[in-house]
């Protein structure tokens, strides 16, 4: 699960991923929402897809317990609108025609992709533009 973290005025950049050995949650939704809340300052604007773990009980009320959070929601089967789709993209070309050995190794070269993403401001920004929508 992760997130394209954009400041208000866009001038900085920040990719907050957690990853799970599982299928998400609600439960998993609620901790990275409450990750959010501790790392960011202030209002949080958040802008997901309809993906059903977003829609659980369980997340709507954490969310309505949390005024900070503004959520809305990206159109249904839009994900060339989530900037988010973006990094998972850039992931995946990253550990294409890749054979790992084990779940380590896999894993290993998921967090070097992600490592990278992170400590480019450029790929980040890419992520944004792919959208063609206005972020700021």
């Amino acid at each position: 699960m992760g997130a394209l973290l954009i400041s208000s005025g866009g001038r900085h950049f920040k990719l907050s991923v957690h990853s799970y050995r599982h299928n998400l949650r609600g439960e998993q939704v609620i901790l990275f929402l409450r990750n959010l809340l501790r790392i960011l300052p202030g209002e949080i604007v958040l802008v997901w897809d309809n993906h059903p773990m977003h829609k659980r009980r369980l997340v709507q009320r954490f969310i309505e317990s949390h005024p900070r959070l503004h959520v809305y929601h990206f159109p249904i089967c839009a994900p060339e609108l989530n900037p988010a789709e973006f990094v998972w993209a850039q992931i995946s070309a990253q550990t294409a025609n890749f054979a790992p050995k084990d779940m380590s190794e896999l894993s290993a070269r998921v967090q070097a992709s992600i490592a990278k993403i992170r400590n480019s401001p450029r790929r980040m920004q890419a992520c944004l533009a792919g959208t063609r929508l206005s972020w700021i």
